[in-house]
């Protein structure tokens, strides 16, 4: 045998060999994590549950997902051992590393127009209520507008009988 014939072999061994490599090296990782985790450490499920780690055994994690839930878990079931820092920013929405210098964008756009009134109350200034409504000019006996489309559309609509028609 020639060597160009055993050329695509060796490619396709070699990259069975690569791939395997790799997921044996995610393997390794994950389980040092799961082995790095500790009473106290926030934890992510592969199912995307939030916890605190209570306890730790051999195959299994007993972690507390909140006041009087303790819910108990295989080790291979955890996704992500987090840092205080993140699991505080996730699960409590806190966060440490806020820099007092950044901007704060404004929740109204009442920057953008130099005045110090928040912007809603510079277009209701003249007393007038803004009607939204749609307006086609007829009123009701009340003096509102009068319900013509709905009345409109109920009289063009065909008539519903029992089954008998006149039709052959």
């Amino acid at each position: 045998m020639s060597l160009v014939t055993l050329l695509p072999f060796i490619v396709l061994i070699g990259a069975m060999f690569l791939m395997t490599r790799s997921a044996k090296k995610k393997q390794q990782q994950a389980e040092e994590m799961r082995n790095r985790m500790q009473p106290g450490n926030g934890v992510r499920t592969i199912g995307g549950m939030y916890a605190t780690v209570k306890e730790v055994n051999d195959d299994t994690v007993l972690l507390d997902a909140g006041p009087g839930v303790e819910l108990l878990f295989a080790k291979n079931a955890i996704g992500a051992v987090l840092s205080d820092d993140e699991y505080n920013r996730i699960v409590h929405g806190i966060e440490h590393d806020l820099q007092s210098e950044v901007d704060v964008v404004p929740d109204d756009a009442s920057s953008l127009t130099g005045t110090d009134e928040p912007a809603d109350a510079s277009g209701a200034s003249d007393g007038k209520s803004v009607d939204l409504g749609k307006k086609d000019g007829t009123k009701d006996a009340d003096g509102g507008p009068a319900d013509s489309a709905a009345e409109k559309t109920a009289e063009e609509a065909p008539k519903k009988t029992d089954g008998d028609s006149d039709a052959k």
